[in-house]
């Protein structure tokens, strides 16, 4: 399932539940990171970024 996020450019950006591996806080907002080097950094709160994942039910367990 997709989520729709706003980057820190400005600009929306939508992201593939499924596909994150790691949350972190960065001073811009929030990145999301997904395999192979690739991330987005996202202007929502870290506590919004993983409620809207998680209510997708296609986070990655583990």
């Amino acid at each position: 399932m997709f989520v729709k996020f706003i980057s820190a450019d400005r600009v929306p950006t939508v992201v593939n539940a499924s596909q994150v591996t790691f949350i972190s806080c960065v001073s811009d907002g929030t990145r999301i990171r997904f395999g192979e080097g690739r991330s987005v950094t996202v202007v929502e709160p870290m506590d919004e970024v993983l409620d809207r994942l998680n209510r997708t039910s296609q986070l990655p367990s583990g």
